[in-house]
């Protein structure tokens, strides 16, 4: 018989609310038992995304379970927790950057770049006309499209563009850095983007955040999506430092339909696979610093590449390089890449999205456009 969601939630508080009373033997014991629970649920997880979040969970049980054998006997050590310190424990698990890229870093997807400027950079750049013609900065923008299109890298070049401080946060490390407190996770993680002059949220494969609440059956979630959807409906989008918040996704109609409202993700842009600047481009990238023989044909290249993703281009031009490297490794004379070597590698690889998911694809984009 298949463990519930129920079954493991009933042992994963029972275990965190032993754990606070400072009952460390029987907080290991009801944790173990949580973590194995939601392996067993992971195992007949179809869904990649989310059986890669019911892991981490288990992960983190796992340690938690192994930080009561190592407290078994001492006093309690969050008897008295201040809100300044969960504050402090925020700020080391959210993960802040500054990117040095800007859209010019990135290939190709002019449209994309255009779609992105107007919807949300402009206003930010041009805040006296903007104010003007009644145009909000801030707010919330999703990235959908095909797996490798280069989402994250967009993302980072939003940031980059503004000169805004860039928060990376994944679905697992809001659900599970602190078991049992998520909603108050997404609280602090808004709280501290607000705190800065300019910020850009990124949450990668939100639909593990955000899922179709009918769908999922864990309580966490309806705790967690309300909450997340009164952060993004609280953006002061007329403040002099304003939050955008950006969600990136495989499986966009995976989302709660509530997020997609307007005044939440007030843009949604699709990424599309690369045209053939892009390819041409990634081609230059990927092959670059590396020996090529005089026959290498980009431009031919490119054409070849029609329908691949922009990670199935940096995993051809990895495999390609191999093949002299290995020879040589096995004492033949070192040699440079050759066009057959390319071609012999995308001969062996079909592109890793499917022509039936990429017009999936194009038919949500035209449902939200």
């Amino acid at each position: 018989m298949a463990v519930s969601f129920t079954t493991f939630e009933r042992l994963k508080d029972k275990g965190l609310a032993a754990y606070k009373s400072g009952d460390y033997s029987a907080a290991g014991s009801y944790l173990t038992q949580a973590a194995d629970c939601i392996i067993e649920i992971a195992e007949n997880t179809s869904e990649p995304n989310l059986r890669r979040q019911h892991e981490q969970l288990a992960r983190e049980l796992i340690e938690l379970a192994k930080d009561c054998s190592r407290r078994k006997g001492r006093p309690p050590a969050r008897t008295a927790a201040t809100d300044e310190d969960e504050a402090t424990e925020a700020a080391d698990w959210i993960v802040r950057d500054r990117p040095a890229m800007g859209f010019d870093d990135i290939a190709g997807l002019e449209n994309v770049k255009d779609e992105i400027r107007l919807k949300m950079i402009y206003p930010f750049t041009h805040p006296q006309l903007a104010s003007r013609y009644g145009i909000t900065t801030g707010g919330g923008m999703l990235l959908f499209g095909p797996p490798g299109t280069g989402k994250t890298m967009m993302a980072k070049a939003v940031a980059g563009e503004l000169d805004a401080t860039f928060f990376v946060i994944s679905p697992a490390q809001i659900l599970s850095k602190w078991v049992g407190q998520a909603e108050q996770n997404v609280r602090k993680l808004f709280d501290l983007a607000r705190a800065e002059p300019r910020s850009v949220i990124f949450i990668d494969e939100i639909e593990a955040l955000v899922p179709r609440r009918r769908t999922s059956q864990s309580s966490v979630m309806t705790r967690v999506v309300p909450q997340i959807l009164q952060e993004l409906e609280g953006f002061d989008r007329q403040t002099d430092h304003p939050l955008m918040f950006l969600g990136a996704t495989n499986e966009p109609w995976s989302l709660d339909s509530a997020v997609m409202r307007p005044g939440r993700f007030d843009a949604k842009i699709y990424v599309p696979l690369p045209d053939a600047p892009a390819r041409y481009k990634m081609l230059e990238m990927y092959l670059a610093d590396r020996p090529l023989a005089d026959n290498v044909d980009l431009a031919e290249l490119c054409d070849r590449l029609a329908g691949y993703s922009g990670a199935d281009i940096r995993n051809i031009a990895q495999r390609a390089a191999a093949i002299p490297f290995v020879e040589s490794v096995r004492g033949q004379e070192p040699r440079p890449i050759t066009m057959a070597d390319i071609l012999t590698v995308i001969d062996q690889t079909p592109p890793s999205v499917a022509k039936q998911d990429l017009t999936k694809y194009e038919q949500f984009a035209e449902l939200v456009a």
